[in-house]
């Protein structure tokens, strides 16, 4: 995989979440970027009303606002943390992940999760008030049941892998029928864009196991190292049961950094990659504010690949 090589300890990419943000400030944070080189790759997210804050705020598309960031930027690898499965036909979303891919000159990683799926009593909170139920409900997209979200996914990456491989096809799965597709031109990647995947549950972790380069799961303050240790084990069982090497999938972890959090964003990163996390990608609001780049460079992630090292 072109993106991660096996004699890099560690990667460090940036996240900028596009809610209650201008475009504006969103393309300076990406072009301040990809100037620094020890940022390897920045990230959207892929929601269409705020998570936090005023629901009836600003928000961008993440793969329209992606295409645009392509366009503006020449280093950075790039995605979305993650795409909703839910959100696009799996045919349209591989045409659209085509075009990004050859926009950039080959640069995105095809970050991809179930989506909006059906939780049982207590998981998600009431309906009703769950903002990443509330999004859904919105834009008339049916929740679904778990099972079937996954089971929606490998079909998507089944039909990702053979638009980006093959002339033309016909397919028929249990959710999607083509015939005759075909998606000229092809991605710049020759085998097409690394593929990441977002899980956490033992079910999703087959799925990584099978079929991803790239496993994410959301780190501190939402989840302890502790807890994405054990999963990192739980993958390893899973790959085991495929017959996969498990270092062939690389362990990616996302990582909200406080305004005044530097100190303790290091040492959690020093952590990460004490239980075998080799990809860290780190988002804070003062990206944002004037010099928030330089400060995020200079107390993140160059210290951060100095701990990682060590």
């Amino acid at each position: 995989m072109i993106w991660y090589s096996d004699d890099m300890e560690l990667k460090i990419g940036i996240k900028t979440t596009p809610m209650h943000v201008s475009y504006e400030d969103i393309r300076r944070v990406w072009q301040e970027a990809d100037e620094m080189p020890e940022i390897a790759d920045a990230w959207l997210w892929d929601h269409m009303m705020p998570l936090a804050g005023d629901r009836g705020g600003d928000l961008l598309e993440g793969w329209t606002t992606l295409a645009a960031l392509a366009a503006q930027t020449s280093r950075l690898r790039m995605g979305l943390l993650v795409t909703s499965n839910r959100f696009r036909a799996p045919a349209v979303l591989g045409k659209m992940a085509t075009t990004v891919d050859v926009i950039s000159g080959g640069r995105l990683i095809m970050g991809l999760g179930v989506g909006g799926t059906v939780q049982p009593p207590g998981a998600g909170g009431i309906p009703g008030e769950n903002p990443g139920v509330m999004e859904y409900t919105a834009y008339g997209i049916p929740l679904i049941s778990p099972r079937e979200g996954i089971a929606r996914l490998v079909e998507t990456v089944t039909i990702l892998r053979r638009m980006w491989a093959e002339e033309s096809f016909d397919f028929e799965g249990p959710f999607t029928t083509l015939v005759g597709n075909r998606n000229s031109p092809k991605p710049v990647q020759a085998a097409g864009p690394p593929l990441l995947i977002g899980a956490w549950g033992d079910r999703m972790l087959r799925v990584v196991a099978e079929h991803a380069d790239i496993w994410n799961i959301p780190g501190p303050p939402h989840n302890s190292v502790e807890s994405l240790a054990e999963r990192s084990r739980v993958l390893d069982a899973q790959c085991a049961a495929v017959g996969r090497d498990p270092g062939e999938v690389v362990r990616s972890v996302q990582l909200i950094v406080a305004d005044d959090g530097a100190d303790e964003a290091r040492e959690t990163i020093a952590e990460l990659v004490g239980v075998g996390f080799r990809h860290v990608v780190v988002g804070s609001r003062r990206m944002y504010q004037e010099d928030g780049m330089k400060w995020l460079l200079e107390e993140v992630v160059r210290p951060g690949y100095e701990v990682g090292a060590g």
